[in-house]
C-alpha cells in the first residue's frame, strides 16, 4: 500500500533530478533555504566540477551556488539513497521524464513514498501524454495522484538573485500541494496552491508555443500592438483549449497561466521567445536549435499539441500557424496575412463540449471525472 509523506522536516533531503538552468537554480534555492541538496547529473565532468567549484560549468556561471548542495552521478542514484530522500524534484525536459521514471520505479520506497515534484513544462511528442499521465503509466496510479507540481513566472537567474518570485504549485491530492508549498516557500519565493494539475501543465506547456510567436513578431520587427494582441489572443487560445481539454478556465488566470505566458513572451532571454525572434530575422530552425545552448520546449509542444488540438477539434489559429511554420514549411509571411485576414469572430469564447481528454485521464488514475 502506497504510504504519503507526513509533512517534511525543517531540514529535508532532497534529490534534484537534472543540472540544467532551472534544476540548478531549484536546487541552489532548496540549499539556501536549510535544506540538505543532492543533484543529479548523468555528466561526470560535471559531478567533478560542481563538486570541486561549487559553480555549474554551464549555466549561471557567474553565481556561486550555495554549499549545502552536492552533485551525485553520473549513475542513477541507488535504491538506497532514494530511500533516505524526503522530495524527488524532477527538473528535466520532459521528452526524458518517460525514460527516467522508467529506470527509477524500482527504486521508490513504496511504503514510505518521498514528495515527488515536477517543474517541467510539456507534452510528450510521441504520446501526448501530460507528465501526469507519463507518471501513472510509468510508476502507477497512486503515485500520480500524489505527485505535485510546480510552474509560474520564474526566470533561473531572477530566483538565484533572491528577486521577489511568486509560483503556483498544484496536485491531485490538496495534502501534497501544502508539503511541497512548505518546502519552497520563503520571503523570497512564494507560493499558492491548487488542485488543478491539468490546467497547470497546460498552461506552462503552451505559453511556450505563444512565446514563439511573440518573438516572430519583434523579429519581424511589428512593436507594442501586435506583442499586446498576440499575448491576449494566446491567453485566450489556451484558456480554450485548456477547457476543452477538461482543465478549470481559471488555471489560465493564474501564475501558471497568464503570469508565466506575460513573462515568456516579453522577455529576449525566454529561450522559446529567443528562437522565434530568430525565426523572425531569417534564421533556419535547425541553426536556432543547434546553437540555442538550451532546451525550447515550445518547438518540441507544438508537435503534440497539434495533435491534442486536432482530436478535440478546437480552435487554434496561433499555435496551428507556429505549427505549420515549424513543421510544415510554411512562409512566414503567408502565414501571417492568413491569419490577419481571416473573418470577425467572438472575442472569448469556451468550447460547448469539454472535458474528454481529461476523464480519460481521471479514470487511468482512478478517479471520477
Amino acid at each position: 500500500m502506497l504510504s504519503l509523506p507526513s509533512t517534511p522536516p525543517p531540514k529535508s533531503k532532497i534529490l534534484v533530478f537534472g543540472a540544467g538552468n532551472f534544476g540548478s537554480c531549484l536546487a541552489d534555492h532548496l540549499g539556501n533555504s536549510d535544506h540538505e541538496v543532492f543533484m543529479w547529473s548523468r555528466e561526470a565532468r560535471f559531478v567533478e566540477y560542481f563538486n570541486k567549484h561549487q559553480r555549474n560549468p554551464d549555466y549561471l556561471k557567474d553565481h556561486e551556488f550555495s554549499t549545502n548542495i552536492r552533485v551525485v552521478g553520473p549513475e542513477i542514484p541507488s535504491k538506497e539513497m532514494m530511500k533516505q530522500m524526503d522530495v524527488l524534484l524532477f527538473a528535466i525536459p520532459t521528452q526524458g521524464v518517460r525514460e527516467t521514471l522508467i529506470k527509477l520505479q524500482h527504486s521508490l520506497d513504496r511504503a514510505n513514498l518521498p514528495l515527488m515534484i515536477f517543474v517541467n513544462k510539456g507534452i510528450e511528442t510521441d504520446t501526448q501524454a501530460l507528465t501526469l499521465e507519463i507518471i501513472a503509466d510509468t510508476c502507477g496510479s497512486e503515485i500520480a495522484r500524489a505527485a505535485t507540481f510546480i510552474s509560474g513566472p520564474s526566470f533561473a537567474k531572477e530566483i538565484v538573485r533572491r528577486q521577489p518570485t511568486s509560483v503556483s504549485v498544484a496536485s491531485l491530492t490538496e495534502s501534497q500541494a501544502k508539503k511541497a508549498s512548505e518546502i519552497f516557500h520563503q520571503p523570497w519565493f512564494r507560493c499558492y496552491t491548487g488542485s488543478d494539475p491539468i490546467g497547470l501543465e497546460l498552461a506552462g506547456a503552451l505559453k511556450n508555443v505563444y512565446a514563439i510567436a511573440t518573438g516572430l513578431a519583434d523579429g519581424l520587427g511589428f512593436e507594442n500592438n501586435t506583442r499586446a494582441g498576440l499575448i491576449t489572443r494566446g491567453l485566450a487560445e489556451m484558456t480554450r483549449i485548456g477547457t476543452a481539454y477538461g482543465a478549470s478556465p481559471l488555471t489560465f488566470l493564474g501564475l501558471a497561466g497568464v503570469g508565466d505566458l506575460f513573462l515568456t513572451c516579453s522577455s529576449p532571454t525566454s529561450r522559446n521567445y529567443t528562437v522565434g525572434y530568430r525565426l523572425g530575422k531569417g534564421e533556419p530552425l535547425e541553426d536556432i536549435i543547434e546553437t540555442l545552448g538550451s532546451v525550447a520546449e515550445g518547438v518540441t509542444t507544438v508537435k503534440g499539441l497539434k495533435k491534442i488540438i486536432d482530436e478535440m477539434q478546437v480552435s487554434a489559429p496561433l499555435a496551428n500557424g507556429i505549427y505549420a511554420l515549424l513543421y510544415e514549411g510554411k512562409d512566414l509571411h503567408e502565414g501571417i496575412q492568413e491569419l490577419m485576414c481571416r473573418p470577425p469572430s467572438r472575442e472569448l469564447d469556451l468550447p460547448e463540449k469539454a472535458g474528454e481528454p481529461a476523464k480519460r485521464l481521471m479514470q487511468k488514475l482512478g478517479l471520477d471525472a
